[in-house]
């Protein structure tokens, strides 16, 4: 992860924001995921132009971790430093058995200069989360399984055929109000259950407006009524 990185970023987040996207699948070519930030170019810069440069990639994977429909991400091999830290934007992670997560940041004196540090712990707990800031150890992705961090742990072989299948699935799904769901998380993470409380009508009743809970609300009505099971619905995420 690079400045040319974080400017192509930006350019897809345009673009996905811009468009009829439904969903979004994070993935990697090669082997590895990714080893993190490329930090040759810090040696010997000015603070202050590391802080604008580090200001400018907060900003583009907070904008990512904000698109308001469901983000996948799929990862194999080695998922280090901000490479982990922008999978852990994504609100699903499936990760392949050969998977490793870690945070080297500590072996050159510094932090999870992206937040990886809260947002792991916000998925798995204080104590683990600096555990392994700390030690930047290698974490299978089994062990993120069960702590929470990953959602699934998949065969190598079948890891990108799985993200695709999930990720279309959740495509032709009730999009806009899987976004409402993600709003209420977000609402949830910065101020707990009442700061969700408060927004909850206000992005849960325009849903009512759509096509979707439209024609859902009149096939389920008509199915209950006529004793039949309720038909899966179509939906066209508007």
């Amino acid at each position: 992860m690079a400045r040319e990185f974080t400017d192509e970023l930006s350019e897809a987040v345009d673009a996905i924001t811009r468009s009829q996207t439904r969903a979004v699948l994070l993935r990697a070519e090669g082997p590895d995921f990714s080893y993190g930030g490329d930090f040759l170019p810090w040696v010997g810069t000015d603070r202050h132009i590391l802080r604008a440069d580090f200001d400018r990639a907060m900003a583009v994977v907070n904008q990512f971790e904000q698109l308001p429909v469901p983000v996948l991400a799929a990862v194999q091999g080695l998922c280090f430093g901000g490479g982990f830290e922008l999978a852990l934007r994504a609100d699903i992670i499936i990760a392949s058995e050969s998977a490793r997560f870690g945070h080297p940041e500590q072996s050159l004196g510094i932090v999870t200069l992206l937040g990886g540090i809260y947002r792991v712990a916000e998925r798995a707990g204080r104590a683990r989360a600096f555990e392994w800031a700390l030690t930047s150890e290698q974490v299978p992705a089994t062990v993120m399984a069960e702590a929470g961090v990953v959602n699934r742990v998949v065969p190598d072989e079948v890891l990108q055929t799985e993200a695709e299948g999930f990720a279309r699935r959740i495509a032709a799904g009730p999009t806009q109000a899987h976004s409402v769901h993600k709003a209420l998380l977000r609402a949830w993470a910065t101020g707990g259950i009442p700061a969700a409380d408060q927004h909850m009508f206000d992005l849960s009743v325009p849903l009512f407006e759509t096509e979707d809970v439209k024609e859902g609300l009149v096939s389920a009505a008509a199915a209950l009524c006529e004793g039949r099971p309720r038909p899966a619905l179509a939906f066209k995420g508007r």
